[in-house]
This record gives C-alpha cells, sequence and structure tokens, in this order.
C-alpha cells in the first residue's frame, strides 16, 4: 500500500505489519564486550549561534507570555480566573508554577497526545482536530487520516488485530472473561498469572518474578517495599519519573549521578560509605545503584559490565529498569544482560514492562525468590490495585512464546532481526544526511534534535501533511535547549517505510535549518553529507562490505 491511498480491505495485515521484501533486510544482533560497553558515546553538539538561538526564542516567548499575564489580568479577567482569586475562593494554579504549561506548551498543544483509533501498527490512524482559540478546546470534524507509523512502542509488532497472540487473548476471554477469574488455585491467584510470572521468570534468567497491572505503578510502589529511610539510591540523572516517584515514596535518601558517568557513580560510592547517614554516620542499612537498561529519550545505554564491577565491590544492589530494552534487544530479545554477555543473577532486580515489546500492559519485578516472596507480603501494588485481565495475560503469553520460538520457529528472530535493521538503517540514514541524532546504533528509540521550540510545531506538522506520524518532545521531559523528535522504531515497518520517511525528513529538514550533524557522531566518521539517494542505496550492511562503515 502506498501512503496516502485509501486501505483495502484484503491488505489489512499488511497494514498492521509489513512483509519482509528481501531477507538482506535483517540484521543479525550482536552482543558487546566490556571494552565496547565502557566506550563514552561520542554526543554532537550544534554550533554556538543554534544553542544562542533557542535561548533567545524561549527569551521572547517567555516575554511575550508576561505581557499577555498582565494585560490579560486586568482587562480579561474571565478568561483568567484560574490564576485569579475569585470570590473569595484561591486560584486554581499558581500564576508562576503554571506559566510554562499556559504560555509555551499550549502554543504546541496540538502537536501532542493526538487522538488516534485502531491498531498501531505499521500505519496507524489518526483523528483529525481543529481548534480556533489557541489550543485551548479541540473540535473534532469527523475527518481520520492514516500515517505511517513512528509514534508507538509497538517494537515487535504484536499489537495486532489478527495473528496467534489476538486469537490466545480471544480464546482467554471465551475461558476466563475480561476480568480477573476463572479457574483459581488455592492462594487466590489465576493460574494464568501463575504461568506468565514463571514465564517471564525463566526468559530473564531470574529465580521468580511477580506481574502488575501497570507498568508505572511497578516503579511506583516497589522502593516503598525493598527500601526505607536508613537507606540510600544513588540513581542515574535521567531515571524514568516512575522510579523518582517510587524512591520518594520510599523516604529513602537519593543521590544523583551525571548520565552514564562510571568514574563519577564511584566517587559517589566511595564518598557516600565513607559519611553514611546523615546526622548519625552511621552505615546505611542498603545501597542501591538504579539505572535503566535503554534510556527512552536518549536511546542509549547503561554500562552494565562497569555497574556490575561497582555493585560486587562495594556491596550494593542493583536494580535495572529494561522497560524498553527487553524484548526488543538482543540476540533472543532478553534485554541488557544479554547484550553485555553478563548473568542475570548479577543483576539483583529486573524490572520490565509489557506495553512496549509484548504489545500488551503492565510490568514485572525479576529477583531472587526470597525478595519476591517478601514483596508479595508487603507491595502495595497487588493489594490496591486491579489484577491483570486474561486476555492481557494471554496476550504476554502468546507474544513470550513467539519470541522463545515455541509458537511459529522463527517468527520470533526474524522480528528481532527486522527492528535490528530498521533501527540501524534509520539512524544511520539521518546521521548521513546531517541531522544531529543520539543513541546507540541497535537503539529502537532514535532521537533526532531539534533545538529551537519553533521547530517542534514546524516539523510535527509538516510530517502530519506527509502522513507521517511522529512524536516531537520538549521540556520536562528533555533539557530546555534539546528538544527532539523521538522516532520509536518498529519490526512491522519495511525497508521501503523508512526509505519513504528519510526522503520527507530530508526535504523538511533542509526546510527548517535542522541538518547541523559535524560528523562527530556518523558511523563513517565523515563530514561530507551523503545525498538521499545514495543513503538510501546503501544499507549498514552494504556499508561494511564497501568499507564504508566503521563501528
Amino acid at each position: 500500500m502506498c501512503i496516502g491511498e485509501p486501505m483495502d480491505p484484503h491488505t489489512k495485515r499488511e497494514n498492521e505489519y509489513g512483509t519482509l521484501t528481501d531477507s538482506k533486510y535483517l540484521h543479525q544482533v550482536t552482543t558487546m564486550d566490556s571494552e565496547m560497553a565502557s566506550r563514552r558515546p561520542i554526543i554532537d553538539t550544534p554550533p554556538y549561534y543554534i544553542t544562542l538561538m533557542t535561548y533567545l526564542n524561549y527569551l521572547i516567548l517567555i516575554i511575550l507570555g508576561h505581557i499577555r499575564d498582565f494585560f490579560g489580568i486586568r482587562f480579561q479577567q474571565k478568561s483568567h480566573r484560574d490564576i485569579m482569586e475569585y470570590n473569595g475562593y484561591a486560584p486554581w494554579y499558581s500564576k508562576f508554577e503554571s506559566f510554562y504549561v499556559r504560555r509555551l506548551k499550549m502554543r504546541i498543544d496540538d502537536c501532542f497526545a493526538r487522538p488516534t483509533t485502531g491498531v498501531p501498527g505499521r500505519f496507524i490512524t489518526c483523528v483529525e482536530r481543529l481548534s480556533h482559540n489557541h489550543n485551548e478546546i479541540h473540535t473534532f470534524p469527523g475527518n481520520t487520516q492514516t500515517c505511517l507509523n513512528l509514534s508507538s512502542y509497538n517494537y515487535l509488532g504484536f499489537a495486532e488485530s489478527e495473528g496467534e497472540c489476538t486469537s490466545a487473548a480471544l480464546k482467554a476471554v471465551e475461558k476466563y472473561g475480561v476480568q480477573s477469574g476463572g479457574p483459581r488455585t488455592q492462594i487466590g491467584t489465576s493460574d494464568l498469572q501463575i504461568q506468565t510470572e514463571r514465564m517471564i521468570a525463566d526468559f530473564v534468567g531470574k529465580e521468580d518474578a511477580m506481574i502488575f497491572s501497570m507498568g508505572y505503578s511497578t516503579n511506583a510502589n516497589f522502593f516503598n517495599a525493598f527500601l526505607d529511610s536508613k537507606c540510600l539510591v544513588i540513581s542515574d540523572e535521567l531515571n524514568h519519573t516512575s522510579i523518582r516517584t517510587g524512591v520518594r515514596l520510599s523516604g529513602a535518601a537519593v543521590r544523583t549521578f551525571k548520565h552514564g558517568d562510571m568514574d563519577l557513580l564511584e566517587k559517589l560510592i566511595r564518598d557516600q560509605i565513607v559519611m553514611g547517614q546523615p546526622k548519625t554516620n552511621r552505615p546505611w542499612k542498603k545501597i542501591l545503584l538504579c539505572v535503566e537498561g535503554l534510556y527512552s529519550m536518549e536511546g542509549t545505554l547503561c554500562n552494565l559490565p562497569k555497574l556490575i564491577e561497582l555493585k560486587k565491590k562495594y556491596k550494593c544492589y542493583l536494580f535495572v529498569d529494561e522497560a524498553h530494552s527487553i524484548g526488543a534487544m538482543g540476540p533472543t530479545g532478553r534485554g541488557v544482560c544479554e547484550i553485555f554477555g553478563v548473568d542475570p543473577k548479577d543483576v539483583d532486580i529486573l524490572m520490565g514492562t509489557f506495553t512496549k515489546s509484548f504489545g500488551a500492559a503492565g510490568g514485572y519485578i525479576a529477583c531472587d525468590k526470597w525478595v519476591i516472596d517478601r514483596l508479595r507480603l508487603d507491595m502495595t501494588t497487588p493489594n490496591y490495585s486491579e489484577p491483570t485481565p486474561p486476555p492481557v495475560l494471554a496476550q504476554i503469553i502468546a507474544s513470550l512464546e513467539t519470541i522463545i520460538g515455541k509458537i511459529n520457529p522463527g517468527e520470533g528472530t526474524e522480528r528481532l532481526q527486522r527492528i535490528a535493521f530498521n533501527s540501524r538503517y534509520l539512524r544511520l540514514g539521518l546521521q548521513r544526511l546531517g541531522f544531529i541524532v543520539y543513541g546507540n546504533a541497535d537503539s529502537p528509540v532514535i532521537p533526532m534534535l531539534l533545538y529551537c521550540p519553533s521547530k517542534m510545531p514546524a516539523f510535527s506538522r509538516m510530517m502530519l501533511q506527509r502522513r507521517i506520524a511522529v512524536v516531537v518532545v520538549a521540556y520536562p521531559a528533555t533539557p530546555l535547549i534539546e528538544s527532539r523528535v523521538r522516532f520509536c522504531m518498529s519490526s512491522s515497518l519495511t525497508k521501503e517505510d523508512i526509505d519513504y520517511l528519510l526522503r520527507h525528513v530530508s526535504e523538511v529538514g533542509e526546510k527548517l535549518f535542522l541538518k547541523l550533524n559535524s560528523g562527530k557522531s556518523s558511523y563513517d566518521n565523515s563530514i561530507q553529507r551523503w545525498d538521499i539517494e545514495d543513503v538510501i542505496k546503501y544499507t549498514p550492511e552494504d556499508c561494511k562490505n564497501n568499507k564504508f562503515f566503521v563501528n
């Protein structure tokens, strides 16, 4: 199907998961040794005038916002009641704390949280919406638009309306219903949940696992059960907000270190061991090193071999959040432990979610059995939240069985190799076209830097006009001056889809002056930019064979 053409009902499967057009568009996923893991990624930076212009853009927007507030409060009180006292009632919002949302984010709200319908597969159906009052309210004329999907976490393409996963979910509905129930064990847990937990533990290489109905709450409640006020968490500065929420709820002390800086981390651990707890200077009850396997805004991997080395050297616990790496990375989809060739037993707690690679919902904690037994008694999530519905559990089981080859042998391997090829090909193509791109070569998260705030809505809207759905990300999810578009790769896309994407990104990048790459972070270390036809002609594997590729 060509983008822009109406959908043919006979190509429903093709619209959700594209057929592989050539076996050479597969990449055999490889592992990394400790030496490769210790290499700090080269972060390319834009020219100084781009940074200056970005700050100047924000300065102008802030000044205009304050001017609007000044006159609006005095002459348009009816439309500013949410930040003013009214009839003796306090304002809904603080004028200062809500300023960013009201005066900056609202200008580009049409680019965020776009409503969609249907399956988030190879193509996604976006619901058209209009605003006549600067995005305060949107109206829906009833039109839809089919777009190439670069915006969903459907990494392996398991979120489908047809296939083994869907069939398994429908069978679970017939047997168990849509709510937790059906045949149950003596301890009150459904047999389907016990089977899922056993499969997850075996898949990630841990003794036992515990699953939850929501990925965010998995982190938000784990730390409260595992830590207390006499414990210390040493956290990467870019850890997800769910981790931050959980650590705050636990009452534990927190120290952060610069993203990926292992030397600074070791110094911080040594200092904290020497100083101990504040006021009493007693030794910490526990020290927990907390990182993510793959960082969703940067596309970078943690240095797991070094983290394990520090954990053993200083007798700490190690927590790794694999929300974005489990299922999508590694030769068999087992995440960062497999990528770095380390024993999962060397990581104390492995956390992951089912909302991405598995096309389902919820999360899990996998670790030693004694820890899981303790969590079953004390963790608040199972007691105060709904259990995972049987259709979701069936989806998880079916996707796991596909990955390991129990269902349709070879399909799971092909999906993993397709997403690896797609990720490397898109990242390499963007860098050769001149864009600044962050992240590891095999990461399915591909951030491309935009910088100036005005370029976020411009890029998003221009891509939507070209029938391509993308996600733009801004502060506070990123540093203020490093706004970006985050391409989310999927095995459901074909090489031809990525060619279509590269052509239009190159065209839009020229118009918005986004090609700012100095060449430092490109794969071939070449400052010279490539023409779009050459980029599409040579895949990463072709470049290796022709000595164009330097790893």
